[in-house]
């Protein structure tokens, strides 16, 4: 059976106006309408309207070449259209449409793309073997994959930060950091050495030198950082445990915004030593997983075990001024979380902490002031070496005066006491996120503020020392969002078994 008349005229013109990147073009051949779909293997978009800002913040689909079409006609209006695509870097892939003839001509009522599979992707992955470091035989982790967070020493490897120029000055580590050698004598790999924000300095996951990862739970979605290249490693299943840091959120914001499992520890609880500091008064180890059981044996082959009963997690508070800073669908989607888990949170009490304003001042001064005096002399003596965004962070960070540094301390330690006071060892409860992840196309504006109101949320625990678990149980029409549970110091395995409650309340 012949194409329908036009069509093929209409499939060469999208190819030209794809090529051309012409949005305006490409707008007017996808069907209006709230059905319309386009997928890939980042995953679905469905409304034109979606699918339109999507090519607006791509910059231009990746060169290729049209080597067949086959046409399958289901009516004269109707037909289905798959092309065989050939990009220049080689392999091949497959662009599948089902075309309309509309009042206007031929339109798109749905597509999908899929491009050669790639080895490695370059935003996820510094380096990654097969694998580079084999793990101990026999323990608890045997058959595991870890992705380490490029700021941790792996023997044979070099430490790059999320900075080209740092990364080639940087020697060979000649041992591996305890938190990657405590995997590996439980009997995890490394597969390898995963992307960070440069220096770890975001919770935002867009690094200019090396991209964005992608965040297979929201299309178009960032992936949140720093421990960005970790949590999407685990989140594509190229790994199982992301090893990764959280100084202001770093583990939990990702594992919010991609619906991982996502700890960070007790400070000072896991052993710090060959890891690449930020600002040592808040930085810590953790791990993200995409179930709860990987996160348990990985913490609990890295974690002292401590006595079990000396942390009993039964007792649980809300902050509504702290609630409050999350967007209204996630504090509805919280709220309504927080309804469904029944008789586990019998004993839940309304408390008041300090003001969060203060807090965020606070912790965002002490940190800038120690980020400053880990990095500032190698950031002088290489000027353009950071991305715009960091940059100017750490030239903010770098007009801190030891007086202005000193109160923020102050305020920090008596925070500290006050917040546990008014927890009085109960789990603070709150949104993981201020939002679901936002879209990558984000200007620079939106993403401080986003960060600003997060970093708000996420400072509670880094003031207080405490170990804090995201769960994956909220969810908005935007993507997924994380559930945070913040315990009493050393009470980190206990909070992983409360979260797995969580999951399922009526087990």
């Amino acid at each position: 059976m012949h194409p329908p008349d036009g069509l093929l005229d209409a499939v060469d013109a999208y190819e030209h106006a794809l090529m051309a990147n012409d949005l305006e073009a490409l707008d007017a051949f996808f069907a209006e309408g709230d059905t319309t779909m386009r997928g890939d293997a980042a995953g679905l978009l469905v409304g034109h309207d979606r699918i339109s800002r999507f090519r607006q913040g791509r910059g231009g689909a990746p060169r290729r070449e049209i080597t067949s079409v086959e046409v399958r006609t289901i009516d004269d209006d109707h037909a289905l259209v798959v092309s065989v695509l050939a990009p220049p870097a080689g392999g091949r892939g497959q662009q599948t449409q089902l075309w309309r003839r509309g009042a206007s001509g031929w339109v798109i009522d749905a597509a999908h793309v899929s491009g050669p599979a790639r080895a490695i992707d370059p935003s996820v992955w510094r380096g990654v073997g097969t694998p580079p470091v084999v793990g101990e035989p026999g323990g608890a982790l045997v058959g595991r994959r870890v992705a380490v967070k490029d700021l941790f020493d792996v023997a044979g490897h070099e430490v790059g930060a999320g900075v080209p120029a740092f990364l080639a000055e940087s020697p060979r580590a000649t041992a591996s950091a305890p938190a990657v050698g405590a995997l590996l004598a439980a009997g995890a790999d490394v597969q390898g050495i995963a992307r960070t924000d440069e220096f770890a300095y975001s919770i935002a996951g867009r690094n200019p030198h090396y991209g964005t990862p992608p965040n297979p739970a929201v299309v178009g979605g960032i992936p949140g950082g720093s421990s960005n290249g970790p949590a999407s490693a685990v989140a594509l299943g190229q790994a199982d445990i992301g090893l990764g840091t959280d100084t202001g959120g770093s583990i939990r914001v990702p594992a919010s915004y991609q619906g991982l499992w996502g700890l960070r520890t007790t400070h000072g609880a896991v052993d710090r030593s060959g890891l690449l500091p930020l600002a040592p008064s808040f930085d810590t180890v953790g791990w993200l997983t995409r179930d709860s059981a990987t996160l348990a044996m990985a913490a609990s082959v890295s974690l002292p075990m401590g006595d079990p009963d000396a942390v009993q997690l039964r007792r649980f508070a809300v902050c509504d001024a702290v609630t409050a800073l999350a967007d209204a669908d996630v504090r509805a989607a919280f709220d309504d979380a927080l309804a469904g888990l029944g008789g586990l949170l019998d004993d839940l009490e309304r408390v008041e902490l300090p003001d969060v304003d203060v807090l965020f001042e606070a912790f965002r001064t002490v940190q800038a002031a120690e980020a400053w005096r880990a990095h500032g002399d190698w950031i002088s003596a290489h000027p353009g070496a950071l991305g715009a965004d960091i940059a100017g962070r750490f030239a903010w960070a770098s007009g801190f005066g030891t007086d202005e540094e000193e109160a923020a301390r102050a305020v920090v330690l008596a925070a500290r006491v006050e917040i546990e006071r008014a927890l009085d060892r109960r789990v603070l409860l709150l949104p993981a996120a201020s939002s679901a992840a936002p879209q990558a196309t984000m200007g620079a504006a939106e993403n401080e503020e986003t960060r600003a109101r997060t970093l708000r949320l996420t400072c509670i625990a880094g003031i207080a020392g405490m170990p804090a678990l995201s769960v994956p149980l909220l969810r908005v029409a935007k993507g997924p969002v994380g559930l945070c549970l913040v315990g009493p110091r050393g009470s980190d395995l206990r909070l992983i078994e409360v979260g797995e409650r969580m999951t399922h309340p009526r087990g």
